[in-house]
């Protein structure tokens, strides 16, 4: 089985420390040992927005702060590398070409941020695609793909099914509110909706979380499940 799993920075690292990044470098090397192969990204969190914040207000144009997002996301990417064991790719991938090479390989391989105006979850989502990957796994810091941005809203609904038509719906909807946040960012839904791409997004800041959805389709999150791929997938356990 080919996985992808993103991790948001913020779900990785909180805040400097190893806890959080030993316990999810676990659960991916479960997945190899379980007969995975395993591709990771990793976005920038809080650290990489403090970053920009700062740069911004020095002046910086908007590509160099996409540029300092991506030197973040591959910080966080090498803290990831540094908790996994034999058998990963010593660096961060740049590209998907060297990634899915490494994949091939065996390798465990580890991305951060590729291109400025791309986030980490459309990397996710291409990387997935690049290899054909039997599932992704978006582990942020909510249960879920909402209506409306569940930090502001009491009332925000969670979906517990979506299609890919659906996800970029709504996603489009949230990013036209200001101030609101989605868990995958449109160009990721798009890229999952052409790439035909099972997805699921799930609260990952309890690294077993991505380990049950893995390997059972266990979860309390949002399956997202693209046209044509309804049936049940053969690789989960039962």
């Amino acid at each position: 089985m080919n996985v992808v799993v993103s991790i948001g920075g913020s779900v990785l690292v909180p805040e400097p420390g190893a806890g959080r990044v030993e316990a999810h470098a676990a659960v991916l090397e479960e997945l190899v040992a379980d007969g995975c192969r395993v591709g990771a990204v990793v976005g920038g969190g809080g650290v990489a927005r403090e970053y920009i914040g700062a740069a911004r207000a020095l002046g910086a144009n908007e590509i160099e702060l996409d540029q300092l997002g991506i030197d973040v996301t591959r910080l966080n990417a090498r803290l990831l590398i540094a908790a996994l064991g034999e058998g990963t790719v010593t660096a961060p991938a740049h590209d998907y070409e060297e990634a899915g090479d490494a994949l091939r390989a065996g390798n465990v391989c580890v991305m951060g941020g590729v291109a400025p105006a791309q986030t980490t979850d459309a990397v996710g989502a291409a990387l997935a695609e690049y290899i054909d990957a039997d599932l992704l796994v978006y582990a942020t810091s909510v249960p879920g793909v909402y209506d409306a941005d569940p930090n502001e809203d009491d009332d925000a609904r969670k979906y517990d099914r979506l299609s890919a038509d659906e996800l970029v719906d709504v996603i489009a909807g949230l990013e036209m509110n200001a101030g609101s946040s989605a868990p995958v960012d449109l160009l990721a839904a798009k890229i999952i909706g052409r790439s035909g791409m099972r997805t699921i997004v799930l609260d990952g800041t309890d690294p077993e979380r991505i380990a049950r959805a893995v390997r059972h389709g266990d979860h309390e999150g949002t399956d997202v499940v693209p046209e044509g791929v309804n049936e049940e997938p053969t690789y989960w356990a039962q």
